[in-house]
Formats: structure tokens, C-alpha cells, sequence
């Protein structure tokens, strides 16, 4: 597993680096920062000054090594042309709000989906059943931003029980500032962790019901029954832990993407988080804070895909076997 472990981080950082100049260079490509830093009446002159300031004067590949040099070395993606903070301090700064957004939401589709979806599995034809499948595809069908505007109308114009955006108070937990401590923080959280669950939940749902489906017929289920072992034994041992391998891998795959792509959701309820932090940035043409989100978000997705990777050999031994072979 070490090889194994060691080959993926090699492939990591190859991919990293691709990534990275594609970032750089299709930023690069995006308009022109100097128009949104300078006032209209600034004269050429001015224009190039403030060109040579950010060093958009130099080549695309000279500050695209400059910029390589500093982020390996230093950690350093640059300073926002805005505001003038370093742009990963500002990204760090809104992270553990993504984060907890994004952890909040896959954990309730998950404990909410991965029941429904054995059920759904166990009786196909049950009233029950069929009602979950059609819930899903609903789930699916609904566009995120249209399920978040009809939650802050509900609950937070008509019925007034939730506030309509913005984080609850925070509370630190290590290095990191969470609101999940309070039940104020909570009434923030409910509507865009609902929002995002409601399409992931769905997922999982229609994941958990194919494995399951698969599962039952299999030779080990019907070993396991003719022993004479409870169904409860049969169902939490030995489907689940097989049913868990797809489950993983989708749900790996599902955090990844809320992380990363959490914009509309961020917008939506005004949540504090990266999101909406690139949403300012790309408006502005804040280049350094896009290319420090886009690298953090490209690490984080082959981070987390080693993670699953990892998961996935624990709980398959045939993967292990044939990594030994």
C-alpha cells in the first residue's frame, strides 16, 4: 500500500503542475485587471505603471515561473490587486465556512440516503419504494439555485422560522472558526445545506439502490441466509460493507465537487465561503485570488481522491491482492 500511496502523490504533483500553468494561463487570457484597477481618466502612462507594479508588463511564461517559484518555495500566490493581503490568506480565511457547508451537507445525504436508498433495495416494489425513486429523481431534476430561492421564500419570507443568509456565530475548533456549535449558527446552516443535499441525497440514493440490487443475488447473501444468521446480521455485515465500496467512491467524488463548486449555493444564502469569494474575485479580475483558489481547489480534489483510494482498498481486499500481485 505504501507503493501504492507513494505512485499517487508522484501523480498528484504531475497533475498539479499541469494544472497549474492551465490556470495561469487561461486567467491570464480573461480581461484586463489594469482597466478595473485604473480610473477611467488614468492616462497610458499611468495604465503602464500600474502594469509594471503587478508585473503584467513581463511575458505570460516569465510570470507564470515567477509565480511557480514563489508558490513552491514560499507558499506565496501573490498579493490580491485589491485589497493588497496576500490572495491564500484570503482563500484560508473563507475555507473551514466551505468546508463546513460542504462536510454538513454530504454527511446528512449520506445517514439520509444510504437507509433509503437499502430500502428502496430491499422492497423495489413497495409504495415506499417507488415514492423514494421519485423523490430522487426530483432531487435530481431541480436546479440548485431554484431549490434555494423556494427555501428562503417558505421558511425564511412566508414563515419567517429561518433567517434568508449570511453564518451564524462562530467558535473556534482548533485553528479553524466553525458556527456549528451554536443553534443560531444551525438556522443559518439549515436552508443551503439543504439545498446542496437535496441533489447529493438523491445520488446516494440511487447509488445505494443499484449496489443493493446487485448484492442480493450474490452468492455470499444467500450463504450468509442459509447458515441461518438474523437479517439484521446479513443486511448491517455483509451487504452493507460491499455496498459501502460504490458508496464511498461516489460520496468521495460528491464532497469534492460541493467543496469546489459550492458557488451558486454560496451566492444564493450569502454564505461567507470561497464560493462567493471567487464570484467577487472573477467580477473584479482579482487574478491572483482565482489562480490561489483554483490551485487550493485542484490539490484538495487529488488529496481526496487519494483518501478514497485509500478507503477503497480497506474495505475491497481483492484490490489489495491484486496490488500485492
Amino acid at each position: 500500500m505504501l507503493s501504492s500511496i507513494i505512485r499517487r502523490l508522484l501523480q498528484t504533483i504531475g497533475v498539479v503542475l499541469v494544472m497549474s500553468a492551465l490556470v495561469f494561463a487561461g486567467i491570464y487570457l480573461v480581461g484586463d485587471p489594469v482597466s478595473m484597477l485604473a480610473s477611467p481618466e488614468a492616462t497610458e502612462v499611468e495604465r503602464e505603471l500600474i502594469r509594471q507594479s503587478l508585473g503584467l508588463n513581463l511575458p505570460l511564461w516569465h510570470q507564470y515561473f515567477i509565480f511557480l517559484g514563489k508558490a513552491a518555495v514560499h507558499l506565496d500566490f501573490g498579493n490580491s490587486f485589491l485589497t493588497g493581503e496576500p490572495a491564500m490568506r484570503l482563500i484560508l480565511e473563507r475555507m473551514p465556512a466551505t468546508l463546513e457547508l460542504a462536510t454538513v451537507a454530504m454527511l446528512f445525504s449520506v445517514l439520509i440516503g444510504v437507509p433509503l436508498g437499502i430500502y428502496a433495495g430491499l422492497n423495489p416494489e413497495s409504495f415506499g419504494a417507488r415514492s423514494i425513486m421519485t423523490s430522487s429523481v426530483l432531487g435530481f431534476s431541480l436546479p440548485n439555485f431554484w431549490v434555494g430561492l423556494m427555501l428562503i421564500m417558505v421558511f425564511a419570507v412566508l414563515l419567517g422560522w429561518l433567517p434568508a443568509g449570511g453564518r451564524g456565530p462562530v467558535e473556534a475548533f482548533g485553528p479553524i472558526q466553525l458556527s456549528i456549535f451554536s443553534w443560531a449558527g444551525w438556522q443559518r446552516l439549515i436552508l443551503p445545506v439543504t439545498t446542496i443535499a437535496a441533489a447529493k441525497c438523491a445520488l446516494i440514493i440511487r447509488v445505494t439502490r443499484a449496489a443493493t440490487r446487485e448484492c442480493l443475488p450474490l452468492d455470499y447473501i444467500k450463504f450468509a441466509r442459509a447458515k441461518g444468521l438474523s437479517e439484521k446480521r446479513v443486511l448491517g455485515v455483509h451487504l452493507l460493507k460491499n455496498i459501502l465500496i460504490p458508496i464511498v467512491t461516489i460520496g468521495g467524488l460528491e464532497y469534492g465537487q460541493v467543496f469546489a463548486f459550492a458557488v451558486v449555493t454560496e451566492t444564493v444564502f450569502s454564505w461567507p465561503g470561497m464560493g462567493k469569494l471567487l464570484i467577487d474575485s472573477i467580477i473584479t479580475l482579482d487574478r491572483p485570488v482565482v489562480v490561489a483558489y483554483l490551485m487550493l481547489t485542484v490539490v484538495f480534489l487529488a488529496l481526496l481522491n487519494l483518501v478514497v483510494d485509500i478507503i477503497y482498498t480497506i474495505l475491497d481486499p481483492r484490490v489489495r491482492l491484486e496490488a500485492r500481485a
